[in-house]
């Protein structure tokens, strides 16, 4: 950058174009100009002299030798070089802060942060009026990828860094070059040494290396460790370097698992001091709560006394009242000047005498109250409130309508014009209006044809204002009054003069009333403070609607017939030395501005040679209560003082909308003491304590007095929160003014109103200090020498955060010291706090320039990071960047903070970049839980008889007492059994499969499927020559073959295993899956379907069923005994695991039985299925259930619900299926596919009115949401309420529950999330906070018992405690059958005992957590009922700070967080929670998410989210029962397969 810095004094440019130049400048900065435009303006203005000043980047063509302030403010040596005006907000420049925050940053080591990745389309995030082409993109080089075209022109000065490569580039450690300061480096070195100069500069790192890390503390804080946090754990052993290993121990190394990489490394030292103690957070978990610092600094002064203001003078003879004073002038003076006002050339457009607007005043009281009629009752009486809506260039129609109000006893109520139906906290100033009962609005002409319209040529009605007349009131429009009319306006005392309006800092508007006695009282307090006489001449930047512009241009100045030439602000845009020329040529006495308004003629002031200020005998300085107002002041007097201002002059006042002026400083001709600054340590601040600054440079804030206390005013300074006792002499507080010229209340709003205007403070004694109430003004200050008023914040912008408080100015003043200021604009930044988990976290948001790369921006979000934690010891929660022209405005220029803190919170805020950094900030969570060493198991059971307690287990029915045994034994083996009724009754149909369209594609009665089953068994032996006890594999679509090819199997003795053809779609992902199945097994028996995708060499024999030869089978193979392998059943867990579980025909015979006699199933019966028949208790419906128990089976298989949803409801109406069974995701295909069309079925006929039971077949905790809704959606159609219900099975047991038939309807009970987590069930009321529903998984077959065993102990459990379920059942599977041969380490899965107790019986443990709790309802037998309430799979439960947190409670509280979130998964990666969302929305919207997910899981579960990636929909893999799988996710993720569109790494 070196060569931007030289001089320009070489180059003598006309005036002119250094003033258009400068104009330009600030048209940029401010954001009302594109990057684009500005630079064709620039490039046109400077085409003439370009050759003089090649070398020099044109954007320091403004005057670039603005001294800093002046000494009494430095107290570090003025840098040697001019610095460029550009760099930053001059209204927050303090030379001594800029420093500090360099040095701060300075003392960071560059560590390295993950940067976000974020996919090419999202980066082209156009902003509302400007798109320039991103300087990205995100195919990565090595894939060769070609740039596009046409975007080398716009981007030639950038180095053309593609996404992917830096990011890989940041994490060796290399650093990107840029045109700017190339800087050679070598991976893993230092960037070398190129800026050894660099202090003279404004820049001391190396901008371009690496980010620099934002969680390492700064040197001088002693860092105590804290006990690590789980979430906080560094890496594992055995992690090295960037490679890392997947569950399976697989290496990754991607990009991805690097970045997370770097986050824990950035993450392994706790950030804060250790926090001690805990208070109880409403319930019983315990977050920690910051103790007070033993070291922090303590007020030490004495209580301050009331400072009481001079009397009002008493021997001026002031008019009675304002309207008085009016009427005097305006016939006794009726030529003298009241307003000038002017367009935005600066042209004197229209000037108000004194008698115009006392005849037109009275013209517009006239009629208001006699000519406006609804109903023939007048419109308006006196006391009704108007709404007044003019725009800021027509100040003299505001003064003429405001007086004509007030003439005729009306209220009015100033407002902003609205320009759209959505405008910024428009909804709130409805509410104003509304609660104001306003009716009638007055306006301009020009203004009403501006105001949007609605089809009736009316004007619109705005979001949530009331129904309005509008009155256009000029002279046209208004009735001159009889000579004998005169309005009755009395000095009406304690009446309400008029309204004005303020926004809170939660965004809500209310309405200040100012009474008649009020208003006159703050005239005189104004009149006597600023020594203003008669015939004045004053001009006036400022809002002439409310506040100080109000104050003093439109009301005090009638008392006191003084001149006020008003400045609109568009007048200030264009041309920002206007007011200082008006005050020239009009002679001006007084000028009444902002610091922003000194800000801007100070860039625009070169070569304005002729002006002079020497007639100003005040300016006075409205927002001298922001603490960085004095760098405007001492920098606009060093550049004025030459012009004609004499110091004195300056006059910061400080005012608040209820307390009206609070204080200001006086000229000491008026005499007011010499003028007074503070230098105060922030740290002192943030604890509330004034300390002068000695020892520690950087972080200080220097504030400027704003005078003294107004006349006949009394002032005292208050603590902030509860009773109000007054402060000691050295501590900040909220200063509290009791005077006759403040506020009265808020519009209607009793409550606050008492709050803030009738305050009494205290003594420490509690002892009162005055009669009279205070008014709280909002302002945080203290007195300091001299009786003078220092304020140093605004309660509106005070954020607590833990013990300490911050001020929202301060950090945006840290924010914009940070160098380079050029990826952001200036003018353009809020600052503001949200609670999340019971404390303030700050969140900054700023505008980002449309040339800025991501990885500018990222650097300098980075150091803004750093710079805040150095300088306020705060961590920054979110940081935001937004494309330009994007964040609310306020009405005059700035940002409105309320609406863009609204935004943010309602994910409404579209931004381009954000980094938050939780990890830093959440310091209250609370302890991780420490494992007490467990009680063990015998001390349970006697702790259980002691408290009068069960232990848990209960039991389906008695098998032996429900049928005779010689049944039984009979249909021992299925094989037998389709024989059997082949012979006894061949022809009765057993099948009817269904295709998409609904009509019946094959049917097997009984002796059909006996006799395909015979040719199969033939061909296995004749062509396979396969012999009994071989594996055969079955690869079908869902069909009748398919069952026919598995008693085909099992006819010649061979083990069928069926396996789910792989997808045509995605072959490569489910082949694999296929083929280790496959391996295991020697033959494969398939159908056309599948063969074309398989290279037929590296797979066993594979044969051919669609084409046999009718063949008999010589003699069916018998097996020895029950316990020989039947079938194997292979399916996926949702970890990723694939299972085979051996099933004997015993286990086979005994689940059809428990089947039949819970569904009550018999050969007469007809139902429906619409499940997968490959794996579980869908497989055992489709292929085992019909021939057992020889009822007829409607099969539809799920896949033909793509074409056709409304298959499977039509398929159940049309063969008045009792009994169906289905799973979640046809569940919820119908929910949603079918949502909209009840109606439409229903004229279909479709009628669900015959359905007993319709069941989910599931392996989960059942999803009450969605069984819910569909039960509400199909009640339309008849389908009964209590006939859904969910059922529950495992590898281990496929199907231990199921609603059936008969039996109490399944229960539901709300348990305690957070008590979950510690693995104990807390039943609380529905509705209450964390309360969790769970309803019970169906009722327990016959024949199977379950009991409750703890997960370490293995000791059984009581009722209602969370541990394992248990399950023994003759139809538990006999073992797993292993790919790899691992099946010792699963021994106990299938053969586990308990500990204590019962210890006998034979156990298998389903992996599952649950509980069971005996119920007041009394089952079939006449005993109490028993329900078995599952709550999650154990494998897929997250440990994290020593607890045990369900996925799907994570998830569902993520899904709630934003409309757009589709779908969500969450799984742990190293100890960080890495949490996967589907954006259902614009990719622009993909990174209001980020915020919002961290915020809820936070809220909800105290845990805080390492990585949130966000993705397109149908990126969460599902498997065909509705279950996500998270460990595939995972994998995916980590290998970068899942092309996410943004990746947001927590810090």
């Amino acid at each position: 950058m070196a060569d931007r810095e030289c001089p320009l004094e070489a180059v003598p440019l006309p005036a002119e174009v250094r003033e258009s130049l400068a104009e330009l400048e600030l048209e940029l900065s401010e954001g009302d100009i594109t990057q684009k435009g500005y630079e064709k303006k620039r490039a046109k203005l400077l085409a003439r002299y370009i050759p003089l000043i090649q070398g020099v980047d044109p954007s320091l063509q403004a005057e670039n030798r603005i001294p800093g302030p002046s000494q009494t403010t430095t107290t570090v040596p003025k840098q040697q070089k001019p610095r460029p005006t550009n760099s930053r907000d001059e209204r927050f420049r303090s030379d001594v802060h800029t420093e500090a925050v360099q040095a701060a940053l300075a003392k960071y080591k560059e560590r390295k942060m993950p940067m976000p990745s974020k996919r090419r389309s999202v980066l082209v995030h156009s902003s509302v009026e400007t798109y320039t082409p991103p300087d990205t993109s995100s195919a990565s080089e090595d894939e060769g990828s070609l740039r596009r075209p046409g975007r080398l022109a716009s981007t030639s000065l950038q180095s053309h860094s593609n996404v992917e490569p830096w990011l890989d580039r940041v994490i060796q450690g290399s650093s990107t070059s840029s045109s700017a300061s190339s800087t050679s480096s070598h991976p893993g070195g230092r960037p070398a040494a190129t800026l050894a100069g660099s202090a003279a500069h404004a820049h001391i790192a190396d901008l371009h290396s690496a980010p620099p890390d934002v969680t390492t503390g700064l040197v001088e804080h002693s860092h105590c460790e804290r006990p690590q946090l789980a979430s906080v754990r560094g890496v594992p052993r055995g992690y090295s370097g960037s490679i890392l290993e997947t569950a399976g121990g697989v290496p990754v190394n991607s990009r991805v698992s690097s970045k997370i990489q770097q986050l824990l490394n950035t993450l392994k030292r706790p950030k804060r001091p250790p926090l001690k103690e805990f208070f109880v957070d409403d319930f019983e978990e315990l977050l920690e709560v910051q103790q007070p610092d033993p070291n922090q600094p303590k007020p030490e002064g004495s209580q301050m006394v009331v400072l009481k203001g001079e009397p009002l003078a008493l021997g001026t003879p002031w008019p009675p009242s304002l309207l008085a004073a009016l009427q005097q002038w305006g016939t006794t003076q009726p030529k003298a000047p009241c307003l000038t006002a002017l367009d935005t050339t600066g042209k004197a457009v229209y000037t108000l005498t004194y008698g115009k607007l006392w005849s037109r005043s009275l013209k517009l009281a006239y009629t208001l109250l006699n000519k406006l009629t609804s109903k023939n009752e007048p419109l308006l009486k006196p006391g009704d409130r108007v709404a007044l809506v003019f725009p800021n260039s027509d100040p003299v129609m505001f003064m003429v309508a405001f007086y004509g109000c007030l003439l005729a006893e009306l209220v009015p109520v100033p407002i902003e014009v609205p320009l759209t139906r959505k405008d910024a906290g428009s909804q709130q100033v409805g509410f104003l209006l509304g609660s104001c009962g306003v009716t009638l609005a007055l306006t301009t002409d020009a203004c009403q044809k501006g105001l949007p319209k609605a089809q009736t040529g009316e004007v619109a009605t705005f979001k949530g204002w009331p129904p309005l007349a509008w009155l256009v009131v000029d002279g046209k429009h208004l009735t001159k009054p009889p000579k004998d009319w005169h309005p009755l306006a009395q000095d009406m005392g304690a009446e309400t003069a008029y309204i004005e309006y303020k926004t809170s800092k939660e965004g809500s508007t209310v309405g200040v009333t100012v009474s008649h006695a009020s208003l006159l009282a703050q005239c005189r307090a104004l009149t006597q403070a600023c020594g203003y006489s008669e015939a004045e001449t004053l001009t006036n930047v400022l809002d002439f609607k409310r506040d100080a512009g109000l104050w003093h241009g439109v009301l005090t100045s009638v008392m006191n017939r003084m001149h006020v030439i008003s400045i609109p602000y568009a007048l200030m845009k264009v041309n920002p030395l206007s007011w200082i020329q008006k005050v020239c040529s009009y002679k001006a006495r007084a000028a009444l501005v902002k610091s922003r308004d000194m800000h801007w003629s100070l860039l625009a002031q070169r070569g304005q040679r002729d002006v002079s200020l020497s007639s100003l005998r005040m300016l006075i300085v409205a927002d001298g209560a922001n603490p960085w107002s004095i760098s405007s002041c001492d920098a606009f007097l060093n550049v004025f003082q030459s012009r004609g201002l004499r110091p004195e002059v300056i006059c910061p006042c400080a005012s608040s909308p209820e307390a009206l002026t609070v204080a200001i400083r006086r000229p000491p001709d008026l005499g007011g003491p010499p003028p007074r600054k503070a230098v105060l340590s922030m740290n002192g601040l943030s604890y509330g304590v004034i300390r002068v600054d000695t020892e520690e440079k950087l972080s200080v804030l220097t504030v400027q007095d704003v005078g003294q206390v107004m006349p006949g005013a009394n002032v005292c300074v208050v603590k902030v929160e509860g009773t109000p006792y007054l402060c000691k002499t050295d501590e900040v507080g909220e200063i509290c003014v009791n005077s006759s010229a403040t506020g009265a209340g808020y519009y209607g709003l009793l409550g606050i109103t008492k709050n803030i205007f009738e305050t009494i403070p205290v003594t420490a004694g509690g002892v009162p200090v005055s009669d009279g109430p205070f008014t709280r003004t909002g302002l945080l200050g203290f007195v300091g020498p001299d009786n003078l008023v220092f304020v140093v914040g605004k309660l509106d912008g005070l954020m607590v955060v833990g013990v300490r408080r911050h001020n929202a100015d301060d950090i945006v003043a840290t924010a914009l010291a940070v160098e380079p200021m050029k990826f952001v604009y200036r003018g353009r930044i809020a600052v503001f706090s949200v609670t999340v988990l019971h404390d303030d976290r700050i969140v900054l948001v700023a505008e980002q320039r449309p040339d800025a790369s991501e990885e500018d921006s990222f650097q300098w979000m980075s150091r803004v990071l750093q710079a805040i934690d150095s300088i306020h010891q705060v961590g920054v929660y979110c940081l935001a960047l937004v494309p330009a022209n994007t964040l609310p405005k306020a009405p005059l220029g700035g940002i409105h903070i309320s609406e863009t803190k609204q935004r943010f919170l309602e994910g409404m805020l579209h931004p381009c970049n954000v980094l938050m950094c939780p990890h830093t900030c959440v310091t209250n969570l609370p302890k991780p839980r420490q494992k007490q060493p467990e009680v063990g198991p015998a001390s349970m059971i006697v702790g259980n008889l002691v408290a009068g307690k069960r232990i848990a287990q209960a039991s389906g029915r008695e098998l032996a007492h429900l049928e005779d045994s010689d049944q039984a034994r009979k249909f021992l083996f299925l094989p037998d059994v389709l024989q059997w009724r082949a012979h006894t009754t061949p022809d009765h149909p057993l099948f009817l499969l269904l295709n998409a369209k609904g009509t019946v594609t094959s049917t097997a009665t009984c002796i059909q499927l006996h006799k395909k089953a015979e040719r199969v068994a033939a061909a296995l032996m004749e062509k396979a020559r396969v012999s009994a006890g071989d594996h055969v594999a079955l690869v079908y679509p869902p069909g009748v073959d398919l069952i026919a090819a598995f008693y085909g199997c099992l006819y010649c003795g061979c083990v069928p295993v069926t396996v789910r053809p792989p997808h045509p779609q995605n072959l490569a992902t489910t082949l694999p899956t296929v083929k280790m199945i496959v391996e295991a097994i020697m033959r494969l028996l398939k159908s056309k379907e599948a063969a074309a995708a398989v290279d037929v060499r590296t797979w066993p024999t594979i044969l051919d069923t669609d084409d046999i030869p009718k063949k008999k089978v010589a003699s069916i193979f018998r097996p020895p005994s029950p316990d020989v392998l039947a079938y194997l059943d292979f399916s996926v867990s949702t970890t990723g695991i694939l299972a085979g579980v051996k099933m004997s025909h015993a286990a086979t015979s005994a689940l059809c039985r428990s089947i039949k006699l819970q569904c009550e199933l018999y050969p007469s019966r007809q139902i429906a299925i619409c499940l997968d028949p490959y794996c579980g208790l869908g497989f055992a419906l489709w292929c085992l259930c019909s021939v057992y128990s020889g009822h007829q089976s409607v099969l539809v298989p799920p896949l033909e619900l793509e074409s056709n949803v409304s298959l499977w409801l039509s398929a159940v109406s049309q063969y008045k299926a009792r009994v169906t069974f289905c799973s979640y995701s046809v569940m919820e295909m119908c929910t949603k596919g079918l949502g909209a069309q009840t109606g439409v079925l229903r004229m279909k006929g479709v009628n669900l009115s015959c359905v007993r039971t319709c069941m989910v077949v599931a392996e989960e905790r059942p999803r009450i949401a969605l069984t819910q809704s569909f039960s509400k959606l199909f009640k339309d159609l008849g389908l009964p309420a209590r006939a859904v219900s969910t059922t529950f099975g495992c590898r281990v047991n496929v199907a231990i529950c199921l609603q059936g038939t008969a039996g109490p309807d399944p229960t539901t009970v709300y348990v305690d999330m957070r008590a979950l987590r510690h693995d104990r069930v807390r039943l609380v009321e529905r509705g209450s906070p964390h309360s969790l529903p769970l309803t019970e998984s169906g009722k327990i077959l016959p024949g199977v018992k379950v009991i409750i065993a703890h997960t370490e102990t293995k000791g059984p459990l009581g009722d209602s405690h969370l541990g394992e379920i248990w399950v023994s059942s003759p139809h538990n599977a006999t073992g797993y059958y292993t790919v790899y041969g691992e099946e010792s380490l699963h021994a106990d899965h299938f053969s586990a005992r308990l500990s204590f107790g019962d210890t006998q019986t034979i156990w298998a443990r389903t992996g599952y957590l649950g509980f069971l709790r005996r119920t007041e309802l009394t089952d079939a037998s006449g005993e109490r009922h028993d329900a078995l309430y599952v709550v999650g799979s154990l494998d897929e439960t997250l440990e994290l700070r020593g607890m045990r947190y369900h996925p799907i409670d994570i998830e569902t509280s993520v899904i709630r967080a934003h409309r757009s979130i589709a779908e969500c998964a969450v799984f742990t990666w190293t100890n960080l929670l890495v949490v996967v969302v589907e954006l259902d929305g614009l990719e622009q919207d993909a990174l209001d998410l980020v915020a919002l997910v961290t915020n809820v899981v936070l809220e909800e579960h105290h845990l805080v989210v390492g990585v949130v990636v966000i993705v397109d929909p149908g990126v969460i893999p599902i498997n065909s029962r509705g279950e996500k799988q998270r460990m595939h996710l995972r994998d995916g993720f980590l290998a970068d397969q899942l092309d996410p569109i943004y990746v947001a790494y927590n810090m």
